[in-house]
């Protein structure tokens, strides 16, 4: 879209989108981007196929498909999470499968497949033997080198996968639940939170399972009857529709990567990531869980004895005691009280805040754009390079929740960077209040804008393979934990963080507050491993009952009880996107404690060591491993130690 915001590089735009209130023409724009992308990207696969062995051609072509398949599926993908109109929702859902399904049928084209095996890289922009080997390696993980029976039933198998994952995904999307407690539960927080929850003529108020209404309950409701029904509603989000959805998509998975010769899908899944295996995927939880087991049951002992005051037979907490318990102690003994901190974090401001937090460290400026979108709220900005005065993409902020909209924080692409073609569009769909945020939502607000920096940043790339967030997936996270830890320090919170009267958060509320997050990382470890384990588990296991399966994981791993009569699994959204590996979380939460530790504590500004992470590791996207990434911007490969001293202190 044409705009005079900021100069483009080149003559490269951003896309056009319809106004908010134009449902006809999303549906028209929606139609054009996704089956215009269907066929134009079966042009291209037929000009691919149609390349002669050898043919230098051969390998900017296979460019050429994926940069209109990822335009067709990015658009797709985004507006069936975040449009506000069902029907349209469901049109996009419905391409996101034919999409799915011509992937397949070219991952599966042994014509392609020859073509792409004669490839030359010579002459070819940096990086073509990489993008040629990934792309080689993605047939063969395809099954293209299968016989034509195997093919056949992949293809099926994947296109039941897709209609799977749509289903579980689509379930927790639209299985919001709620709950009735008593006005009087309601005591104890926030009184925009009060304000904003009306009492029915019965003297109750809902609670729905959206996280700017569960979050604050479960963290101050004094009324463990109302906080247990508040969880049990929460925890049986998809319930009982995705039981069977999961269990039909791990068989799938399984069949999946057997036919390819693997030994389950942990094994095929790990194959692309650092961690290399399944089996170590296992070693990895549970050295972790082991790591943390000191801490976790000091810190759970102070949460119980705390308990115990006011319910003195308790012998164990649950999940719907915990937080509560948590925030009285961090109120009690850190003298931390989390409404008193809300106050100091109005929605505006921290989103102001961020982009100019974000802007100073990395040398970019943040634009306004006033520029249709799908929704009213959504802000958007072009960002721009302050050292050339180089455009390099546009961002959209949804942040606030609404009812069909994606109910976690995530970033989605629009449009993926390619170099000279077409500049790198991101948006952040959260579901944060639009009053006061927790301080935890600033800081998932920082994570989640980390994933859109690094989109950003290396869209810039001539292949697409190497475009944005385009890392190994046990890599993907480190960035954005690693952002984090401004939304710590004091210097950097001063700046955007006020309360009514403008007077800045003072800095030893900061210390106290950091003081706090430290007290009960081991059991955060704990349970980051009991969801890994899921993860991992049901997937190399299959097992027949998922609920007591996930229970057993939770004796073993987690730190508190469970709600009884819930069934976590239904819910746990991660379970499509991520597979076998949510522990990719923890993984790159290793590797972001040690990037931190290039950065001076007393000076997070530092220009130097900001730039050079900026260029070396987030520009770079999927042009190089990883682990080469690090070494590169460390000096020395990376190692667990920050890690392990940060989890053992």
């Amino acid at each position: 879209m044409p705009t005079d915001s900021a100069p483009a590089a080149g003559d490269l735009q951003p896309v056009t989108l319809p106004a908010a209130d134009d449902l006809d023409g999303w549906n028209d724009f929606l139609d054009q981007q996704v089956l215009g992308g269907l066929q134009r990207t079966r042009e291209r696969v037929e000009a691919l196929r149609a390349t002669a062995p050898g043919d230098p051609a051969s390998l900017p072509r296979w460019n050429d498909v994926h940069v209109d398949l990822g335009n067709a599926f990015a658009v797709a993908g985004l507006l069936s999470q975040v449009h506000p109109d069902a029907a349209l929702r469901e049109r996009a859902e419905g391409y996101e499968q034919q999409l799915h399904e011509l992937r397949t049928s070219l991952m599966l084209d042994p014509e392609v497949y020859a073509v792409l095996e004669a490839a030359p890289t010579d002459g070819l922009p940096d990086g073509a033997e990489r993008v040629l080997e990934d792309a080689l390696r993605s047939f063969r993980r395809s099954g293209v080198d299968r016989d034509e029976k195997t093919r056949a039933r992949l293809r099926e198998l994947s296109a039941r996968g897709s209609d799977l994952g749509q289903a579980f995904s689509r379930n927790i999307r639209d299985g919001a639940g709620e709950t009735r407690v008593p006005v009087s539960a309601l005591e104890g927080l926030p009184a925009d939170y009060v304000e904003s929850h009306p009492v029915a003529e019965d003297g109750t108020v809902t609670i729905t399972t959206g996280y700017p209404d569960t979050n604050p309950f479960l963290m101050f409701s004094a009324d463990r009857e109302a906080r247990h029904a508040v969880m049990h509603t929460f925890l049986n989000i998809g319930w009982p529709d995705n039981d069977p959805v999961l269990a039909d998509l791990l068989k799938v998975r399984d069949e999946q990567a057997r036919l390819l010769g693997y030994d389950s899908w942990p094994d095929y899944d790990a194959e692309e990531k650092m961690i290399g295996t399944g089996a170590a995927i296992a070693k990895f939880v549970d050295r972790v869980a082991t790591d943390a087991t000191a801490s976790a049951d000091r810190d759970a002992a102070v949460l119980l004895e705390r308990a115990r005051q006011d319910h003195p037979d308790l012998e164990r907490l649950d999940v719907a005691d915990a937080r509560y318990y948590g925030e009285v102690v961090r109120r009690e003994q850190y003298d931390v009280d989390g409404q008193a901190v809300r106050a100091y974090f109005d929605s505006g401001r921290v989103r102001q805040g961020l982009l100019d937090v974000t802007g100073r460290l990395f040398g970019l400026e943040y634009l306004p754009v006033d520029a249709p979108s799908w929704h009213a709220e959504v802000a958007t900005y072009d960002v721009v390079l302050v050292e050339t005065g180089e455009r390099l993409g546009r961002i959209h902020l949804d942040l606030h929740p609404r009812p069909g909209k994606y109910n976690h924080a995530a970033q989605f692409d629009l449009v993926r960077g390619v170099a000279g073609r077409q500049l790198p569009e991101g948006v952040l769909v959260c579901n944060f209040g639009r009053t006061r945020m927790d301080h935890s939502e600033v800081v998932t607000l920082f994570h989640e804008f980390g994933h859109l920096l690094h989109h950003v940043l290396a869209g810039r790339h001539p292949w697409v393979r190497f475009s944005g967030v385009a890392t190994e997936w046990d890599f993907v996270e480190a960035p954005s934990q690693m952002l984090e830890e401004w939304a710590w320090d004091h210097g950097v919170l001063a700046g955007f963080a006020v309360d009514a009267d403008g007077t800045p958060i003072p800095e030893a509320l900061v210390d106290r507050m950091r003081a706090a997050e430290e007290f009960g990382k081991g059991y955060y470890a704990r349970t980051q491993m009991y969801y890994a384990a899921v993860s991992y588990r049901f997937h190399a296991e299959l097992p027949d009952d998922l609920t007591a399966r996930s229970r057993e994981l939770s004796d073993r791993y987690a730190v508190w009880g469970q709600v009884p009569d819930t069934h976590f699994h239904c819910g746990f959204g991660h379970l499509e996107g991520y597979g076998s590996g949510y522990y990719t979380y923890m993984w790159s939460l290793v590797i972001a404690k040690d990037l931190f530790s290039a950065f001076d504590a007393g000076d997070l500004f530092a220009p130097e060591v900001a730039t050079r992470y900026r260029d070396t590791v987030l520009a770079a996207g999927g042009s190089r491993d990883a682990a080469d990434l690090v070494e590169e911007f460390l000096g020395r490969p990376y190692d667990n130690r920050a890690f392990t001293a940060w989890l053992e202190s």
